[in-house]
């Protein structure tokens, strides 16, 4: 990523983040809506399942200045998440989500520019979700 899209991300979460539930009910919603199997993934209160998601951004945001710390605390969800069944093809339908919420949230400053820095920002969280959790589900054959 380049520090011109780190900037973009880290000031559009800030008007996007304060907007709290409003923003996880568009997200769940969303997310729902282009595949409603991904309910039966969810067991806790969605509400507390909304604030999960905002931490985890927000890690993901306050992160980008240090990437090598924040590869090791993406590594670790995306083997948490192997445990929740979340599988490959869920990371595409979350980014689809996570992009309509934020142009739905941000309104008119949701530009190509904000989108491409918000693709880089998610493609690099899931890629690296993807890799740690490639290795708990397959373990290396010696």
């Amino acid at each position: 990523m380049t520090p011109q899209q780190i900037s973009v991300v880290k000031k559009t979460w800030a008007l996007a983040e304060p907007l709290g539930d409003t923003v996880t009910v568009l997200f769940y919603g969303r997310l729902f809506e282009l595949d409603p199997s991904l309910r039966s993934l969810f067991r806790k209160d969605m509400q507390e399942q909304g604030r999960s998601l905002r931490t985890m951004i927000g890690m993901v945001v306050g992160g980008l200045d240090d990437p090598d710390k924040l590869a090791g605390a993406l590594a670790a969800s995306g083997r948490r998440h192997v445990t929740y069944r979340v599988e490959n093809r869920h990371y595409d339908t979350v980014r689809e989500a996570l992009l309509w919420t934020l142009n739905q949230a941000l309104r008119e400053i949701y530009t190509a520019e904000v989108r491409d820095a918000w693709i880089a920002t998610y493609n690099m969280m899931a890629d690296t979700m993807k890799a740690a959790a490639a290795e708990v589900a397959t373990p290396e054959v010696a």
